[in-house]
């Protein structure tokens, strides 16, 4: 009788069903990570990266970063996902928010690296099951304003605004 392989059938989706029930990790943590679970692998890593850096931008104060963070959340055209992301940790500080999708960004890249690496080797992995049921956002969007007005959460001085 041989050993079955570790490999056969991975769940790409452990280590964020691990981190989602991580009671270490802030609550925060725990509902992006949720969020996450079986979203395209790279759908998953570029939605989160590209999100992170348009955050990025609206606190450091590049020009584009307020237009890009519009167009990401009012995309007609995408999923969800992003704005669900984006939503679970509005208004908990920029600095806390970059922070968690940073985390959340390490996690996707190295679920990316597994993916890889077991189609490398000919191993196959569960199916992932897209927690969406429809291809197009459902329900009102965000409005596409590249000069909205950034409140306290923005500011490591609440006391301060944009």
């Amino acid at each position: 009788m041989t050993t079955p392989s570790i490999r056969h059938l991975f769940d790409l989706d452990i280590t964020l069903r691990d981190a989602a029930l991580d009671m270490e990790n802030r609550p925060t943590r725990r509902m992006i990570a949720n969020a996450a679970i079986g979203i395209h692998v790279e759908d998953a890593y570029y939605s989160v990266r590209e999100l992170r850096e348009a955050v990025s931008w609206v606190h450091e104060g590049v020009s584009a970063g307020k237009l890009k963070l519009a167009e990401i959340l009012g995309n007609d055209g995408a999923d969800d996902f992003q704005r669900c992301i984006y939503f679970c940790l509005a208004g908990r500080g920029v600095v806390s928010m970059l922070d968690d999708l940073e985390w959340l960004e390490d996690l996707l890249e190295q679920r990316g690296r597994i993916a890889g690496e077991q189609k490398r080797l000919k191993e196959t992995v569960m199916p992932l099951v897209n927690p969406y049921v429809a291809d197009a956002p459902d329900g009102p969007l965000v409005r596409m304003d590249g000069n909205f007005e950034q409140g306290p959460s923005w500011w490591a001085d609440p006391t301060l605004s944009a």
